[in-house]
């Protein structure tokens, strides 16, 4: 069973949180999510989420980049760049909006 760490932009929340359960039944992954609904964090909490993020990752066989429209920020790229360096699987999820 692959697990994967889902990654992408919190502006497609809802989104990857339907992905994330498809990808459990469908795929049979284990998904790890991110943290949602971060709207009104401190600068310091929002640094330490991102912290546990790489975590995650770091548990994970691959990350699965959630990339609606084309979309991928710079949290998202350092991500990718991170999965790499630790030669993760980067597996991507490119739906047009």
């Amino acid at each position: 069973m692959k697990v994967v760490t889902v990654c992408g932009s919190l502006r497609f929340e809802k989104e990857m949180i339907q992905i994330a359960a498809e990808l459990e039944t469908k795929k049979n992954y284990c998904v790890i999510q991110c943290v949602y609904g971060l709207n009104n964090i401190t600068e310091e909490k929002k640094k330490r989420i991102g912290e546990i993020h790489y975590k995650k990752i770091d548990k994970s066989d691959a990350i699965y980049v959630v990339n609606i429209g084309g979309n991928i920020g710079e949290s998202t790229k350092k991500e990718i760049a991170y999965a790499k360096a630790h030669e993760k699987e980067i597996i991507y999820h490119e739906s047009i909006i």
